[in-house]
Order: C-alpha cells, then sequence, then structure tokens
C-alpha cells in the first residue's frame, strides 16, 4: 500500500509501467528514517497488497546486495523454514 505513494499520489498500474521501478522505489524511501520504512514495509505486509510486493521485492534486492555470505545463508534458511511452516 505504501510502497508506491510518493507525495500523498497512489502510483497506478500504467503510469508503473513507464518508469525505473527500482530507481522509484529507492528514491521513495531515500529521505526515511528506518521507523518509516519499517512502517511502510508492516502495512504492506499487514494489508496483502499485491502490487505493493514489487516494493518489497526492491528492498529484499538492495538487502540482498548489501549483504555478507553467512547473511545471505542465515536468510536462506529462514526463508526456508518459513515456506515449511
Amino acid at each position: 500500500m505504501y510502497i508506491f505513494k510518493k507525495n500523498n499520489n497512489i502510483i497506478n498500474g500504467d503510469y508503473m509501467e513507464n518508469i525505473d521501478i527500482r530507481n522509484y522505489i529507492i528514491e521513495n524511501f531515500r529521505d526515511d528514517n528506518e521507523a518509516k520504512i519499517r512502517d511502510s514495509i508492516e502495512t504492506t505486509i499487514k494489508f496483502k497488497d499485491e502490487d505493493a510486493l514489487i516494493g518489497l521485492g526492491v528492498l529484499f534486492e538492495l538487502l540482498w546486495e548489501n549483504s555478507k555470505e553467512e547473511e545471505k545463508n542465515n536468510y536462506l534458511k529462514l526463508i526456508n523454514e518459513s515456506i515449511k511452516k
């Protein structure tokens, strides 16, 4: 829900096709602190907003790219365990 919200405007699907989604998401969060980012993630998950999954994917991509191998292995283990619950 909040992942695609910028300047109080919800971005619709037609507009999203014409932009660099990764760059849009990164810029949307650039000036946010950890609390705002956390709120966006938790709100997106709470409302199960399918469109916002793209934004979560971009955030995960950033996390993955900036993680050490041991951290990546921990993420994979946690994901695998969570899938099997």
